[in-house]
């Protein structure tokens, strides 16, 4: 990534460089933090002494990470008690409340009432209001966040969102980073190979700094090594980090990172759960050693 794409103007080249450098560390890797699950899974995943936001910003500013995701309404109501931490402001979510039903083929066809539920999720705060807060708080906001539902009947207006975002953003220094997941009732699965690259070449093809995806798992004919090799691939000079998903064991889940990363050669890793679903102290040492691996070759 140690280029600055032809949107950035010119005036705002040095701005874009630091941003990138900064969350790198001047490598090709990302190590990002994801707290964007107050909106997505509600309280789902927060518990005693988890559910407090303030415990997202904690791990955010004494752990070690490249950047903070989340919406820039928490970021607004946290950020000057922590304004040492690198922040990535997503500027859509939805909630997990409205179910994908697959309807039948007597409501596809005959009921007028019939509503879908594919996904969507809708911009919820503008470019220039990123711009804004950061300029007014001196808040370290390297970038912008989008989520797509790749698939989705309603693609077409996040895809619209997005390359807007995307645009705006660097036409302000500002780095973007994709969510892209397919889902929708066309979606008959959503973490396969042709699903993941297509995925990944959207980013690109859109003029995303890094993508985030779901993570690969073993198949017939490529393993998940192999996938990611050829989905780094598709996504050309769109950087690839994967989710960290939920919960799992500590040792296993490390090692899925640094396979993902020193053998699959994607750029890093965007972790929730198997941070933040720990004590600080515990929350603050799995950060240390994700960087360790991330942005050590």
């Amino acid at each position: 990534m140690n280029y600055i794409p032809a949107d950035v103007p010119s005036q705002k080249k040095e701005l874009y460089q630091e941003n990138l450098n900064t969350i790198t560390r001047n490598s090709e890797h990302l190590f990002l933090f994801a707290g964007d699950q107050k909106i997505e899974h509600l309280n789902a995943d927060f518990h005693s002494e988890f559910a407090h936001p303030k415990h997202l910003f904690n791990i955010a500013q004494q752990g070690n990470i490249g950047a903070f995701a989340t919406q820039l309404g928490l970021i607004a109501r946290y950020g000057n008690q922590y304004k040492e931490v690198n922040y990535i402001a997503k500027l859509n979510s939805k909630t997990n409340i409205i179910k994908q039903n697959k309807p039948s083929p007597w409501q596809q066809l005959f009921s007028q009432k019939y509503k879908s539920t594919d996904p969507i999720s809708k911009q919820m705060w503008s470019v220039s209001d990123v711009v804004t807060l950061k300029n007014e708080s001196q808040l370290k906001i390297r970038g912008v966040g989008y989520t797509i539902y790749l698939g989705s009947e309603f693609e077409s207006e996040m895809l619209t969102e997005a390359a807007q975002i995307i645009w705006q953003a660097h036409q302000h220094g500002l780095l973007t980073i994709l969510w892209i997941y397919p889902r929708g009732f066309a979606v008959k699965k959503d973490d396969t190979l042709e699903m993941l690259a297509g995925a990944a070449g959207v980013a690109n093809a859109l003029g995303a700094d890094v993508v985030k995806i779901k993570a690969p798992t073993n198949a017939p004919h490529h393993s998940a090594i192999e996938q990611l090799h050829l989905i780094k691939q598709a996504a050309g000079n769109t950087k690839v980090i994967c989710s960290g998903g939920k919960q799992v064991d500590t040792v296993s889940f490390l090692k899925r990172i640094k396979d993902q990363v020193h053998k699959g050669g994607i750029a890093g890793a965007a972790v929730g759960r198997n941070v933040f679903q720990h004590s600080l102290s515990d929350a603050i040492n799995m950060t240390k050693e994700l960087s360790r691996i991330i942005y050590t070759r």
